[in-house]
């Protein structure tokens, strides 16, 4: 599974199923400039919790654990990265700027963390 800034792969088809997981549309990017799979709004954190966490790694620890939490209560929405990951490569797409403290570094955690909870699911 790879992380790509989107601003990294503006005009590039990145490799595997690729997915935006923003719950905003990346700031100053054309929709048209940026390939992609599905825009899964649904496993971004919530706009309370995106707020709150404002980029400020002080906040790090603590907005990890919460977003984990919001993870746990929606596994629904990670079907798509989950079945696209047992088809091959997956991208995850994210806007943030701070390439160490942002939600995809714990999504992507949390996928692969969960990934033998989530086979016996199914």
């Amino acid at each position: 599974m790879r992380l790509i800034r989107v601003r990294d792969t503006l005009g590039q088809d990145p490799p595997g199923r690729a997915f935006l997981v923003d719950r905003l549309w990346p700031r100053g990017v054309r929709k048209t400039s940026l390939y992609y799979d599905a825009w899964l709004q649904d496993v971004a954190p919530s706009t309370g919790l995106r707020r709150w966490f404002h980029a400020d790694p002080g906040r790090w620890d603590e907005f990890a654990e919460r977003y984990r939490g919001e993870l746990a209560e929606n596994p629904e929405a990670l079907r798509p990265i989950r079945d696209a990951l047992a088809e091959g490569t997956v991208t995850l797409l994210y806007g943030a700027s701070d390439t160490e403290h942002n939600h995809a570094l714990v999504l992507r955690d949390h996928l692969l963390a969960t990934r033998g909870e989530a086979a016996g699911q199914q």
